[in-house]
């Protein structure tokens, strides 16, 4: 019985060594949605908003306590918190761009021009690019967000722009520089409604968003001609940058630095339901709550309109359906250290792919893996 179980057990290990990821999968996305819980598709606009009131009174609250103390030994934990709370804020007017926040339109477009207008992002300008993300997830040629460059134009790109892209701490400024610019390789800017990124008819949007973003920092321009620029800069600009550090890790680490492997597709190989399945859950610890369950990343790609409230749910749900194509997420601790590791091994190794084939996985530049004083494997 005992030979009986080590060769169970080896048999086992050798099925999840053989499992191929990029393999069509077995099942259609009408299936996952069969196995989701009805109740986890309802959007209940006033629980969605009472989410928006608790970030707000939190976010009200640190703003009060830091200026009554007005103490560098309160100020460091003021930025983390601040900037941890500016993360939530935006993942709850992403949901509003998803549709997910509730079935009005209208609502939906008020709440998140507040939202991510208080934290300079221009709503509908990065609601659009961020759909074309969904629509196209996993596809090297037309997705949006952290794409692969294929090798010919990673080959062209300057050392500095290599530089920025894969030297840590540097690319967990790059948010800002996107909505400007995009990334390499992409035209357009997220507040221009001429822009690449957009039809047509989508430009009286983006003007609007836009408009709503030039008026938010002419009145943190006025903040500083009262407050001057000390105190702006502790107040809103350093948990800006923490908040813009939080967006780059946990939208990165969604579609990158896994244990094993994952494809990237183009051409015909590329699906909707295999694009997803290429997406990572992440267990944020103490976070999971905070920023409203943005871990549960796969049943959100796949499913856009489910509220967040519900991921979790289901998640669980869909499992059974997902089978191997479901990465179990590494449970974390209270702080989620264990993600750091992800990232660096992924910024040092995760340079390009190949600019031919339907199905690619990441190659590594071993100049640049020695530049960072790493042997290449």
């Amino acid at each position: 019985m005992g030979s009986l179980g080590l060769n169970s057990e080896k048999g086992n290990e050798e099925m999840e060594l053989e499992f191929d990821p990029s393999a069509p999968p077995p099942f259609k996305l009408s299936e996952i949605r069969a196995a989701i819980p009805k109740h986890c598709w309802v959007k209940n606009p006033w629980k969605s908003l009472s989410y928006v009131l608790r970030d707000f009174i939190i976010v009200v609250a640190l703003v009060a306590i830091a200026i009554y103390l007005d103490s560098w030994k309160f100020w460091p934990l003021y930025w983390v918190v601040q900037g941890t709370m500016f993360w939530a804020i935006f993942v709850l007017g992403h949901d509003c761009g998803h549709g997910s926040f509730s079935d009005s339109a209208f609502l939906n477009s008020v709440v998140g021009h507040i939202l991510h207008s208080s934290i300079l992002v221009p709503y509908h300008g990065w609601r659009i690019s961020h759909k074309t993300h969904h629509q196209n997830h996993g596809n090297v040629e037309a997705d949006e967000s952290w794409v692969p460059m294929p090798e010919k134009l990673y080959k062209e790109l300057d050392f500095a722009t290599k530089f920025f892209r894969f030297k840590i701490p540097l690319p967990l400024l790059a948010y800002p520089m996107y909505l400007i610019s995009r990334s390499p390789g992409k035209k357009g800017s997220h507040f221009n409604p001429y822009s690449d990124l957009f039809q047509p008819h989508e430009r009286k949007y983006v003007i609007t968003s836009t408009l709503c973003w030039t008026i938010i920092v002419a009145f943190l321009y006025y903040l500083y001609t009262v407050v001057g620029s000390l105190q702006l800069l502790k107040l809103y600009g350093i948990p800006y940058m923490i908040f813009v550090m939080w967006l780059d890790f946990v939208t990165y680490l969604h579609h990158h630095g896994h244990e094993q492997k994952l494809p990237w597709y183009r051409g015909k190989e590329w699906s909707y339901l295999r694009g997803g399945l290429t997406t990572i859950d992440r267990d944020y610890g103490l976070f999971n709550n905070i920023h409203h369950d943005i871990g549960t990343h796969v049943i959100h790609h796949l499913f856009p309109q489910i509220p967040h409230y519900h991921l979790v749910e289901a998640t669980k749900a869909a499992k059974p359906v997902l089978g191997k194509y479901y990465r179990e997420p590494k449970k974390s601790g209270i702080i989620p250290f264990h993600l750091i590791g992800n990232l660096v091994r992924s910024m040092m190794k995760d340079h390009f792919v190949s600019d031919n084939g339907e199905i690619v996985y990441y190659q590594t530049d071993p100049q640049l893996l020695k530049l960072f004083g790493k042997k290449a494997e």
